[in-house]
């Protein structure tokens, strides 16, 4: 049997500690039964069954430095009215929003399904429940994101995963340089591989760490990802691309279940791509990723053969880096909670028909841990 595999975080199974972990924790049992341990991922555990699991050891989550290329001493854009940017200690800027505001991040595209990029605040119009909103703060800039790439890693994937791994790295590839980005594979279970970082070599090492087998729990790992993105981002527009070949047929959490969490107030917009030609259930399947990407914002994508992947991941990357960021304060109390539905239309001049997708909704009073709130 090989030993422990210390390089992974826990998950919904439990640690698998070592005894030099043993060793490292024992002294700080007391703080950590306190306060949890301050800047590393916690995973989501939803079901009160789950097995309780011990800290990860510092060094498998620590939140790696940003290469010391991508330093800057000036903001990477100016900050929107409500907004600041602040350097953090590694030269990094990060944007700390107004804590009433609810931030939309929305792609326009035409009839031909052409991406718009040259639209000001005055051609949007946005409704909450129904009723029109005041718009308080508009970008259109190319601005770093944190990033989750989901990868499936069970046992039909074991072929994939090569073409896959080149798709995702492209991905990062052709997104803006200063994205945060952390890797998860999962099969049956889920697993941290690499943390925030924009190192492709680590994020290469990551997405190597194949051990095809099991079923398909996706659900689970993309609620366990949306907690991460929460909790630990320092960005705040927030994404999740996904790559699975199958249904979801591992989870405890239900298709609704995880919609709801991912539609928590300041989520990820989700994009997915389903391979799923030689899925047992491919119409349950695809429905799943349309209904997860449709009200995240995000977009689905179903390529017939494995070689279109790639120009898929780059095309999501050209999505993401074209979107606008609409800022409004909701007229209805957010103290009030429950789930809020949500509207953007978008007209201009010499654009006979123009689509806006962002999230279709969120539940309100849901951002305690929010990005920003450091």
């Amino acid at each position: 049997m090989p030993g422990p595999d210390i390089t992974r975080p826990r998950n919904k199974r439990g640690v698998r500690p070592s005894i030099l972990n043993c060793a490292v924790w024992a002294g700080a049992a007391v703080a950590v039964l306190l306060q949890p341990f301050a800047g590393h991922a916690e995973w989501r555990v939803p079901h009160p069954q789950a097995e309780v699991t011990q800290p990860v050891p510092p060094q498998s989550q620590s939140v790696p430095p940003k290469d010391p290329q991508s330093k800057s001493d000036t903001p990477v854009s100016s900050p929107a009215p409500g907004q600041q940017q602040v350097p953090e200690e590694n030269g990094t800027y990060v944007i700390r929003k107004d804590v009433d505001e609810v931030m939309l991040h929305a792609t326009v595209v035409d009839d031909k399904q052409r991406i718009v990029t040259d639209l000001d605040r005055n051609a949007f119009t946005v409704l909450e429940d129904g009723k029109p909103q005041t718009i308080v703060s508009f970008r259109h800039e190319d601005i770093p994101v944190a990033m989750g790439i989901l990868i499936d890693n069970s046992g039909s994937m074991r072929e994939k995963r090569a073409k896959v791994n080149q798709a995702a790295l492209n991905l990062v590839r052709s997104s803006n340089p200063q994205d945060e980005v952390f890797v998860v594979n999962f099969n049956d279970e889920y697993y941290l591989d690499q943390d925030f970082t924009n190192d492709l070599l680590k994020l290469k090492e990551a997405l190597e760490k194949i051990d095809a087998k099991g079923g398909t729990a996706f659900y689970e790992a993309a609620v366990a990802s949306a907690d991460h993105l929460k909790r630990n981002a320092r960005l705040e527009r927030k994404v999740l691309f996904v790559v699975t070949d199958g249904e979801d047929n591992a989870s405890r959490e239900t298709l609704e279940q995880a919609v709801k969490h991912l539609q928590e107030e300041n989520g990820p917009s989700v994009y997915a791509i389903g391979i799923l030609g030689d899925e047992e259930h491919p119409k349950r399947a695809k429905r799943a990723l349309e209904i997860i990407t449709q009200r995240t914002g995000g977009l689905a994508f179903f390529p017939k053969t494995l070689d279109e992947v790639d120009e898929i991941s780059r095309q999501v990357a050209h999505d993401i880096r074209n979107q606008y960021t609409i800022g409004y304060r909701p007229t209805n109390p957010r103290s009030s909670g429950g789930f809020r539905q949500i509207h953007v239309d978008a007209k201009i001049k010499g654009h006979s028909k123009l689509v806006v997708r962002t999230k279709s909704g969120y539940y309100a009073g849901t951002q305690a841990a929010a990005s920003g709130a450091k």
